[in-house]
């Protein structure tokens, strides 16, 4: 009976820590893993591997995080993420244009974190901890209709999760500061615009990228594929250039490239 109830205890434990998040202290080194060995791409309705993220590209800014313990958060929600009943549990919002955010999300939707404050300029300060992910935000400036600048308009948002630093920089107007490079830590995963106009230039974007030295480098925010192909001939050398023909991405701490690598996702809406 005394060992039963042992056997117990311990598979009840494990259970608990397999929800538990994988620690991150956003410094993960791409030289450290063996080389580029992504998993193979799976659809979105599919389980999610083992200490592994999948990264769902669903269109112009919006993605689908999906963990391994089936969490789920939609980056610039703008209310429509295709033909699902997907109730996310968590969305992030930047208001620089409708194509990032809603007014009225679903209310059913656990927690949706809007990447601004309440007045616009008093920023904002999210810290969600949801066990197997940790959401969190470094605010940024942003450019007002005017022509004036809007501070902490917009949100880099930073979710923690199977061990892994997965930043989106939203609708990024500036280079970060160096007090912003340190809040962010070190991104293993980073999707950055590259319209080269509504938001950085082509020639900031890649000066950033050079000090973020992210693994994995996603483009999104490109509106043709002239805008995106400008991008890619001016990133340089030192990235690797991975084009996918399927929306979506598996990744984990041991599947990290050994070279930073863009990876070209090709968007598209849910569909159940």
């Amino acid at each position: 009976m005394i060992r039963l109830a042992a056997a117990l205890v311990l598979i009840a434990s494990t259970a608990t820590a397999q929800m538990q998040r994988i620690p991150s202290h956003c410094i993960a080194i791409a030289e450290a893993a063996p080389g580029l060995a992504y998993l193979q791409a799976a659809a979105w309705t599919d389980p999610v591997a083992q200490d592994t993220v999948r990264l769902h590209y669903i269109a112009h800014a919006s993605f689908l995080l999906q963990t391994t313990g089936g969490l789920s958060a939609v980056t610039d929600f703008t209310g429509f993420i295709g033909n699902t009943p997907l109730i996310p549990d968590v969305v992030t919002m930047n208001h620089a244009h409708e194509t990032h955010w809603t007014a009225y999300p679903d209310p059913a939707i656990p927690h949706a974190l809007k990447g601004w404050g309440s007045p616009f300029g008093s920023g904002t300060d999210h810290h969600l901890d949801l066990g197997e992910m940790l959401v969190r935000n470094v605010s940024t400036d942003i450019r007002s209709a005017g022509g004036g600048t809007e501070p902490k308009g917009n949100s880099i948002f930073v979710f923690e999760v199977a061990g892994l630093c997965i930043g989106h920089l939203g609708h990024l107007h500036h280079v970060p500061s160096p007090e912003q490079y340190a809040a962010l830590g070190r991104l293993d995963v980073v999707m950055v615009p590259v319209d080269g106009g509504m938001t950085l230039p082509l020639r900031d974007v890649v000066t950033m990228l050079g000090r973020l030295r992210s693994s994995v480098v996603i483009p999104m925010h490109w509106f043709s594929a002239y805008g995106l192909e400008r991008f890619l001939g001016q990133i340089g050398e030192s990235f690797e250039i991975d084009r996918r023909d399927a929306p979506s991405l598996e990744v984990s701490l041991r599947s990290l490239p050994r070279r930073p690598t863009v990876v070209v996702l090709q968007p598209a809406h849910l569909r159940q």
